[in-house]
C-alpha cells in the first residue's frame, strides 16, 4: 500500500515539478525550491507555478534546463535554452494525493490505482476535525486495508495506519513566522510495530495549502524561499520561437550534474 505520507521523504517533487499534479493549486507564486543534503552545497532551483501548469529552472553544468509540466493537457516538457531544443513528453495523471494540498477530487483515493475507499465518519484527532477513510487495495487478489484520517480543514492526511501495522500521523506544534509567511509548524513521525520511529518537521502555508519548509531525518532539509504570490505570465510556460523539438535528451543529460544555483529566465 501506498502511504499518502509518501511525500514527505521523497526528493522536491512536492514542491518543483508535482505540485500542479497532486492537487489543485490555491495560489499561483514563484519561489526558489532548496534542497540541502549533509555535506553538500545547496541545490536551488527557480519554479513558477500556475493554475494548471507548474514551471522550474535548474542549472547543469552552467547550462540552464527548464522542466514545464501541465497537468490539466498531462504534458511534460524539457528545454535546454543554451541548445535552443525542447523534448516533449506524455505526463501520466498522478497515481495519488500528496500529504499536503487540497485533494483534486473529494475522495482521497481518486487516482491510486487497484485502490477503492469509503468515508467511515468524523473524528477528533489532536483536537482538529477529521473525516476517518478506509482504503481497500487489490494487491493479486488480495484485499489490503489501511486507515486514514484527513484533516478536514486543511484537507490533508494527518494519521494513516497501513496493513504492516505502521503508524504515520502530523502532530500540530505552533505557528511560526518562516521567510515572512504565516505558516503552521507540525511534527511528523512514523513508528512500524518493531518500535522504530522516524521524525521529521514541517511548516505549513495556510495560504499556499502546502508546506513550504520540512526537516528529514538525517540533516536533509527543503524549503520554498522568496515567494512571491501573484498571477504567473503566460510566457513562461510556452515553447519560445526558434526552438527545434528533439526526441530525445540522453546525450545531454549523460554529462550534466546539478549546479548549486539557479538562473530566472
Amino acid at each position: 500500500m501506498h502511504h499518502i505520507f509518501g511525500g514527505i521523504v521523497v526528493v522536491l517533487t512536492l514542491m518543483i515539478t508535482e505540485i500542479s499534479i497532486a492537487f489543485e493549486v490555491a495560489v499561483e507564486f514563484s519561489a526558489t525550491a532548496v534542497q540541502i543534503a549533509p555535506g553538500q552545497p545547496e541545490n536551488l532551483r527557480k519554479m513558477y507555478v500556475g493554475k494548471d501548469i507548474v514551471r522550474t529552472d535548474s542549472v547543469f553544468n552552467n547550462s540552464t534546463l527548464i522542466e514545464i509540466v501541465n497537468s490539466k493537457e498531462q504534458l511534460r516538457l524539457f528545454l535546454i535554452p543554451s541548445e535552443r531544443i525542447f523534448l516533449q513528453q506524455k505526463s501520466p495523471a498522478p497515481v495519488m494525493p500528496e500529504v499536503s494540498g487540497e485533494f483534486a477530487s473529494t475522495s482521497p483515493c481518486a487516482g491510486i490505482r487497484n485502490t477503492s475507499c469509503e468515508l467511515l465518519g468524523e473524528e477528533m484527532i489532536n483536537n482538529r476535525q477529521t473525516e476517518k477513510w478506509e482504503f481497500a487495495e487489490n494487491q493479486g487478489g488480495q484485499m489490503q486495508l489501511s486507515l486514514h484520517w484527513i484533516d478536514v480543514e486543511h484537507r490533508m492526511v494527518v494519521r494513516e495506519f497501513m496493513p504492516n501495522g505502521t503508524l504515520t500521523e502530523l502532530l500540530p506544534l505552533e505557528n511560526e513566522l518562516i521567510d515572512g509567511r504565516h505558516t503552521e509548524k507540525w511534527l511528523w513521525r512514523s513508528l512500524t510495530p518493531d518500535g522504530k520511529m522516524e521524525t521529521a518537521t514541517q511548516w505549513y502555508d495556510p495560504e499556499l495549502k502546502m508546506a513550504i519548509r520540512e526537516e528529514l531525518p538525517g540533516g536533509y532539509i527543503r524549503e520554498l524561499r522568496d515567494i512571491k504570490t501573484g498571477t504567473q505570465a503566460k510566457e513562461l510556460f510556452e515553447i519560445p520561437d526558434g526552438f527545434k523539438q528533439v526526441e530525445s535528451l540522453q546525450n545531454y543529460a549523460a554529462t550534466q550534474q546539478p549546479g548549486a544555483s539557479a538562473e530566472q529566465q
